[in-house]
């Protein structure tokens, strides 16, 4: 269920340090399902339509083949499981922990995909069920990092791959200054009127951008995690980061 609270989940105090949060699952979660109803379309708004080709682009570095099983990690309401499934892999399955984002999936009728309710630092699923693990901007949103990568090396077969797609700083000063301005201040308050969001979800997801890891940084807890061949493609002069990383044969 939405969030029916007084307070909203993200105050300027919690926003200084958003990654350090004692119980930044369960606000969360109650974000996001406070979000879902109109979640893709503000996203669409105001990536100016660039998240569906941003979802396109990590799919087909993904080089998704007819007998790779596809594992879509905090899939929110659907978009890139279903891109996945376009590329027509053997099975996919999506799972999120926020109920009403999933309800939101499942809805679709979709039966190319299988949607299953679950956190993603404890993935209800078998050692080496999967030839590929992805994830759309939902890892920076992990209580623990290194915790949530280990579960994607878990579930991975040996060979398998991770792809990972999520929002970075643009490595441009001014483009940076200006895209952040956007960030920081025009997108909160348009996205906020037009989701009636109260929890304070589009204040604290641009700030978990800033506070998140560069780059680099996460090509390195990607090594550390058990991963190899780790890579970063930057898309729109670095708005957003494709990682793409392989378990050990």
């Amino acid at each position: 269920m939405g969030m029916v609270t007084d307070k909203p989940a993200w105050s300027k105090p919690l926003l200084r340090s958003p990654h350090k949060v004692a119980d930044k699952a369960q606000r969360v979660r109650g974000m996001f399902n406070e979000i879902a109803p109109r979640y893709e379309l503000v996203n669409r708004l105001f990536s100016g339509g660039r998240d569906a080709y941003w979802r396109r682009q990590a799919v087909n570095l993904a080089r998704v083949r007819a007998d790779d099983d596809v594992l879509d990690i905090a899939c929110g309401t659907g978009d890139f499981a279903r891109t996945f499934a376009s590329a027509s892999p053997r099975s996919i399955i999506g799972t999120d922990f926020a109920h009403e984002m999933l309800s939101r999936a499942a809805g679709r009728g979709d039966n190319r995909i299988r949607w299953v309710e679950s956190d993603a630092l404890h993935l209800p699923f078998a050692d080496h069920s999967f030839s590929i693990v992805s994830c759309a901007f939902g890892v920076r949103n992990f209580v623990d990092l290194d915790k949530g990568l280990a579960e994607m090396a878990r579930v991975l077969r040996p060979g398998g791959r991770a792809i990972i797609l999520e929002f970075t700083r643009p490595t441009n000063l001014m483009f940076r200054r200006a895209y952040e301005l956007y960030a920081n201040y025009i997108m909160p308050i348009g996205a906020s009127w037009i989701s009636r969001d109260r929890s304070g979800a589009y204040r604290y997801l641009p700030r978990s951008v800033v506070s998140f890891l560069d780059a680099e940084e996460m090509v390195n807890r990607l090594d550390q995690s058990g991963f190899s061949n780790c890579q970063a493609k930057h898309l729109t002069m670095g708005v957003v980061t494709i990682y793409l990383a392989q378990m050990h044969e």
